[in-house]
């Protein structure tokens, strides 16, 4: 693999809400390569630093069998699944749970995305409750020769993150809730510029206001729908 394998998507902390991350051990020779393309941004780009978010993003990967091989566009956390099958064919759902870095379930759940393409088989011990997951041969895997299956596995795990970046921003947001609120009673009505300087005038202990203008539109228009408050030619007022 080469530094040509990877096309990176940037996003500044100026600009973007916090994005929670998700625990992800992805195999050894993806991070050697996602750590000399840090090491050189870093190098062009002094002093910024890349801080990868290792869930996010896409995967094209080829899955190469006997006699067809198969492609797919999937998330990083299916890659890093059927990645640990090309040494070890056969795994059970703790070990490669461990080795991917997820919870049990959450893998149990992820896995069936690889079960339903025909490239893994699942089976129950009958001593045990520990889920086994093996390789199925080449001739037994369902397709064409070459067929090209360009599928984003796992569009769960991009609504999720969307989710929860909303869902934290949200419940950060909802500290400076008071804040307005008693803005909004002593003075009636403010525009969302005079707030945002309010905020960020007063608001300078624990926690102190350090969101962007957008986030702030964005929490503001979250209390609206909620019928808190009332946006009226660009004021915002308390609602009645």
């Amino acid at each position: 693999m080469s530094l040509d394998n990877i096309n990176a998507t940037i996003i500044s902390t100026n600009f973007w809400p916090p994005i929670q991350d998700e625990a992800l051990n992805v195999p050894g020779p993806v991070d050697q390569l996602l750590s000399d393309y840090a090491k050189r941004f870093n190098e062009v780009k002094t002093p910024r630093k890349l801080l990868w978010k290792k869930n996010l993003g896409t995967v094209k990967l080829e899955l190469e069998f006997e006699d067809r091989v198969l492609q797919f566009t999937v998330t990083p956390l299916h890659a890093s699944i059927i990645m640990q099958f090309q040494d070890k064919t056969s795994w059970t759902s703790k070990n490669l749970a461990a080795a991917v870095g997820l919870p049990v379930d959450v893998l149990n759940r992820r896995i069936n995305f690889w079960i339903s393409k025909g490239i893994l088989a699942e089976s129950v011990e009958a001593d045990s409750s520990d889920h086994k997951f093996t390789l199925v041969d080449s001739g037994k895997t369902g397709g064409n020769v070459g067929s090209c299956e360009d599928l984003l596995g796992g569009d769960e795990d991009g609504e999720r993150s969307v989710a929860s970046v909303e869902d934290q921003l949200h419940k950060e947001m909802t500290v400076y809730e008071k804040f307005i609120t008693g803005m909004l009673t002593n003075f009636g009505s403010m525009a969302l510029d005079r707030i945002h300087n309010t905020l960020k005038m007063f608001c300078i202990g624990d926690p102190s206001y350090d969101k962007s203008l957008q986030q702030l539109q964005s929490f503001l228009s979250g209390l609206v729908a909620e019928e808190k408050l009332e946006l009226r030619d660009g004021m915002y007022f308390l609602k009645k």
